[in-house]
């Protein structure tokens, strides 16, 4: 039996796969800035999962952020309280037992790697289209995680080849300007939309708007559109994947699937850009579901 946890910022979430079966999910509130509280619920729901099914399980566990190889705690964590933390020692200690541990992005990528919309693809690039904007690298089945431990973090470089008016970028929370996150997470779409029409909507609106016939919905879609093909094809320049998957909120907009690919041919260095881009098979229980994969 597998037990994943996806420790997320306002929830806690456990799942219990046997081979590719769901037994068991579980989900609490999570304890926001207390560190042990968040120890303790973690270990409480791998305690009762275990005692409901009557079996132990391996412990994965994806987390928004990353375990630095050079001092070995928490960094890049949006949930603050986890920064400087040896989260995954300290889960080993009150669990009894080794776990594994990876960034949620990761823990996406591997679980529809595994058996979601990438199956049987030999390099998988995942992507999360949410509140930020992050990415996970998949190869024959193990995520890849770098010599930094921040592969996939293509969120954090900028965006390529910006036109004057993308110029020099928003401010992004990592200190620079211009990252792709600040032009393609949700929050961005909104803001394209309420610099185009001039009133405030979120991305689910936005996608209805333009299917609606909306203008200014149409244009900021088309400008999003521009933003991801671009983002995506330094991406293909780079890794080549198999397949593409998209996760996050965004990812719904069915759009995206049949906008994005044809501009791709612009920017990928090859006589063919066919890189599938496929929406998330299993959705917001993939984060869970790949921490499960981590054994």
């Amino acid at each position: 039996m597998r037990i994943g946890i996806d420790l997320g910022g306002t929830k806690i979430e456990a799942i219990a796969i046997d081979a590719e079966t769901e037994l068991l999910r579980r989900r609490v509130p999570a304890p926001r800035a207390d560190y042990d509280a968040t120890i303790a619920a973690i270990r409480d729901l791998v305690m009762s999962i275990e005692a409901e099914l009557g079996a132990t399980g391996t412990v994965g566990v994806g987390i928004p952020g990353a375990l630095s190889p050079l001092t070995g705690f928490v960094k890049n964590a949006n949930s603050t309280w986890l920064i400087g933390r040896a989260l995954d020692r300290d889960l080993e200690r009150v669990l009894d037992r080794p776990i594994r541990m990876a960034n949620d992005a990761n823990c996406f990528a591997l679980s529809e790697a595994t058996d979601g919309a990438a199956r049987g693809a030999q390099t998988v690039f995942g992507v999360i289209l949410g509140t930020g904007t992050g990415g996970g690298i998949v190869v024959n089945g193990r995520v890849v995680e770098g010599r930094q431990r921040i592969a996939g973090e293509w969120g954090h470089n900028p965006l390529p080849w910006p036109d004057d008016s993308e110029l020099p970028g928003p401010s992004c929370y990592c200190g620079r300007s211009g990252c792709i996150e600040t032009f393609l997470s949700g929050p961005a779409l909104a803001a394209t939309y309420a610099e185009v029409a001039g009133r405030s909507a979120d991305a689910a609106a936005i996608s209805a708007l333009a299917d609606a016939g909306d203008s200014g919905a149409n244009r900021a879609m088309a400008i999003y559109e521009s933003r991801l093909a671009r983002a995506l094809a330094s991406i293909i320049n780079v890794l080549d994947p198999d397949v593409i998957v998209l996760g996050g909120g965004v990812s719904n907009i069915a759009r995206l699937y049949t906008h994005v690919p044809p501009l791709l041919k612009a920017f990928v260095f090859s006589d063919s850009a066919d890189t599938p881009i496929v929406a998330d098979l299993h959705g917001e229980s993939s984060g869970v579901r790949g921490a499960a994969w981590l054994w």
